[in-house]
């Protein structure tokens, strides 16, 4: 089982280094659906690892590139903690599907609008 938490956390990590994308997308699924996680125990899991500074790395190379705001860095990060915690506490008090739907809902049209990028502007 560890080696398969390395290998979800490895392709989550090149995802995330190449094109910012990770725990929501990547490891929220490959928990619930590879691993039987619950969606509660999955969105919790992926929140937890992402305490330590796992993209510090990616981070720092996009930094050296000058392609980093560390001023709206900062600013969105105080609202991701209150965020995070408000997130947090609704998340618990709903039901397994329907934060199950909520959160396929958000993927899915966060996927459409990427698929009709081009055509909506």
């Amino acid at each position: 089982m560890v080696s398969l938490y390395l290998l979800l956390g490895g392709v989550a990590g090149i995802a995330s280094g190449l094109i910012g994308i990770g725990g929501g997308i990547l490891i929220v699924p490959a928990l619930t659906y590879f691993f039987h996680f619950t969606q509660h125990r999955a969105q919790g899991t992926t929140l937890a690892l992402m305490i330590p500074p796992i993209g510090i790395l990616a981070a720092w190379t996009y930094y050296k590139n000058g392609n980093v705001d560390l001023r709206a860095a900062v600013i969105i990060c105080a609202g991701f903690i209150v965020g995070g915690w408000l997130g947090g506490k609704l998340a618990a008090r709903l039901s397994e599907l329907w934060l199950q739907r909520l959160f396929g809902g958000l993927l899915m049209l966060a996927g459409l609008r990427m698929l009709l990028a081009k055509t909506l502007r």
